[in-house]
């Protein structure tokens, strides 16, 4: 080894106490104990032997870096052949349902997404762009209802991932920054947790919470899969091909179903439409589950605590089972599913054809198509077969009924999500504007803004809010003159 002085700033000749020691590294030896199989899987390109095979490919075993531990070829072939096996039983789907938070009640459904989420679908390259293949979820609810208990779950599992909150989460923290390197005093760039989370999941507790200005820098990672940086001089573009999970609380911590989602949690559609799969976890007042879930919970804290259930597989065996998939499962779409996509995806939206309403979008069926091909995956499947799709439109379907359904009128309008407006509220809207159009040009004077919603309150069938009578005069900036000072309102004469 040697050992070099180090200087307290470069501009004085004074040393520190601590010298800097360069050591060479004679054997490295790994003493902690780490996954089998590395879910990054086989190199993409043309020189990698087994990158344009679907499926699971194990008959060459160079094809993925399998020894990243110390076992032996005997030890790696025997763990390949015993997670075949697993995924060989016809209630495959059933026990990864069962082994996802085993101590958390009920929430079949949310399990059925994370595991999807999980497993992921697969991302496709072309001239041109790509597409990916990570799922996000975004879970809101009531207080104590296992979200965040979901979150370090899903965690725990994930190949690869950060558990960040969203009170303690900035932008530069979840994207990239640029610090200035201690020794050589040049500009570096450092990794955020979404760039530290790449081929993994990034679980974000409080989403709610989050500043704008760190919530904005999601919009490229969630779609793109990329974080740009332009700052010292320092322009690059780093891979964040990252699953988002997300957890947050409605306004007033208690969900009010008469609102919709967006006035609930009150983040950007723009952000909500790039989720794949929100769903809802509410705390409903139900003697008998009540009653079952109280049973569960003092079970956990007596002498002698419950067994392990029948089928459910140990954490460390459903890490090397998720790990093992995305490394070597490519599932293909056949003719037979790709016809159910789009029969499913037509009839989603020829739901809303009569009411002129959107009640699906081009970015369901892509998530249709990363949900198959997820639930594909945990068979180990080189095929995506119609019972994937149509698990995966009904999984879609469930999460949609409870975030996408216009409070008003009972029904899914996907408007609700991307533009954070229904189309009902949209159409009473336009009505309103003109009916207020009519009424200030009749009135033929000064009209207060109290007495204008009256008159308009006893000819409408359904309260007018004042938001929504202040809307509507903005609206009308050029047909009517608004003091907001005085709150008053009279009709703009038109010019000879």
């Amino acid at each position: 080894y040697k050992a070099v002085p180090m200087r307290i700033s470069p501009r004085l000749r004074a040393l520190k106490a601590v010298y800097k020691t360069f050591i060479d590294v004679v054997h490295v030896e790994k003493t902690e104990g780490a996954r089998l199989f590395s879910v990054a899987g086989p190199a993409s390109g043309e020189d990698s032997p087994g990158a344009a095979i679907p499926g699971v490919d194990v008959s060459q075993p160079d094809a993925a870096p399998l020894n990243t531990t110390d076992s032996s070829k005997e030890q790696r072939e025997a763990q390949e052949a015993r997670l075949q096996a697993l995924a060989a039983s016809p209630d495959i789907y059933e026990k990864l349902v069962q082994s996802v938070a085993p101590g958390i009640w009920q929430l079949d459904d949310i399990k059925k997404g994370l595991l999807c989420q999980l497993f992921g679908g697969t991302s496709k390259a072309f001239k041109g762009g790509k597409l990916r293949g990570e799922l996000n979820v975004l879970l809101v609810g009531d207080p104590g209802t296992s979200k965040s208990q979901l979150l370090s779950y899903v965690h725990k599992l994930a190949p690869r991932g950060i558990y960040t909150s969203g009170r303690g989460s900035s932008a530069v923290g979840l994207t990239a920054y640029v610090t200035r390197d201690p020794e050589t005093r040049e500009m570096v760039l450092e990794s955020g947790a979404l760039v530290l989370s790449d081929q993994g999941v990034c679980c974000i507790d409080e989403f709610d919470k989050m500043s704008d200005a760190a919530r904005s820098m999601l919009h490229e990672v969630m779609e793109q899969q990329t974080v740009s940086v332009a700052k010292a001089g320092i322009i690059s573009s780093l891979n964040a091909r990252t699953s988002v999970l997300a957890s947050a609380n409605p306004v007033g911590s208690r969900y009010n179903p008469r609102a919709s989602i967006v006035e609930n949690i009150q983040l950007p559609p723009t952000l909500l439409s790039r989720f794949d799969l929100i769903y809802l976890v509410l705390d409903k007042a139900d003697e008998a589950s009540d009653r079952t879930l109280a049973r569960h919970l003092i079970a956990m804290y007596a002498e002698t605590p419950p067994g392990r259930k029948q089928g459910v597989i140990p954490m460390e065996e459903l890490k090397e089972y998720i790990a093992y998939s995305r490394a070597h499962c490519k599932p293909e779409l056949t003719d037979q599913a790709a016809a159910a996509l789009v029969d499913g995806y037509l009839n989603m939206r020829a739901m809303g054809i009569s009411r002129k309403v959107i009640t699906a979008t081009p970015r369901q069926l892509e998530s249709g198509v990363r949900l198959a091909e997820a639930l594909a995956r945990m068979r180990l499947s080189p095929t995506v077969e119609p019972s994937d799709v149509a698990e995966g439109l009904r999984l879609m379907k469930v999460a949609m009924q409870q975030t996408a359904v216009d409070p008003s009128t009972g029904t899914i309008d996907m408007d609700l999500i991307s533009t954070g407006i229904s189309a009902g509220d949209r159409l009473n809207q336009a009505h309103l504007t003109s009916e207020l159009k009519n009424i200030v040009a009749d009135a033929g004077r000064v009209l207060s803004l109290t007495e204008l919603r009256a008159i308009i309150s006893g000819q409408s069938s359904v309260p007018v809010t004042e938001t929504a009578l202040k809307d509507a005069l903005r609206a009308l900036a050029g047909a009517v003159s608004v003091n907001w000072s005085n709150q008053t309102v009279q009709a703009v004469e038109a010019e000879g």
